[in-house]
């Protein structure tokens, strides 16, 4: 079992950045594929990107791609989300969630079996 905590969400400026962080407890971090969701107020929480476990495959929603980037450093136990040129329709509550499926990729909520608990991103206009 993982426990997974967010942090480094903020109030930004529109065209502006932020790295987000995924705390991972537990000695198998590894064994995990990882993924980062996003809820925006009245709508459904959908994906946004993944990674395999060694971080060498990385796939991102047509949304965010060539603007946010996914990594992860597994001797940290910390998966990240670099978000540039943030957009107000980028305002929500991102999450970070774990699966240990036999394929890394996953899109799907129920895709991944371990979830934390939620960090605020507000862009302004």
């Amino acid at each position: 079992q993982v426990q997974l905590v967010e942090s480094g969400g903020g109030l930004v400026q529109a065209g502006g950045s932020l790295r987000l962080s995924c705390a991972a407890s537990g000695r198998t971090f590894s064994s995990y594929a990882m993924g980062w969701f996003r809820q925006a107020p009245g709508k459904e929480r959908e994906f946004v990107a993944a990674i395999s476990w060694g971080g060498g495959s990385t796939v991102s929603a047509d949304s965010v791609k060539g603007r946010f980037t996914i990594s992860r450093d597994n001797a940290k136990n910390t998966m990240y989300l670099q978000m540039n040129s943030l957009k107000p329709e980028d305002t929500a509550v991102y999450y970070c969630a774990a699966h240990q499926k036999a394929h890394w990729y996953a899109y799907q909520l129920n895709d991944y079996d371990y979830w934390g608990q939620g960090t605020q991103v507000t862009v302004s206009s």
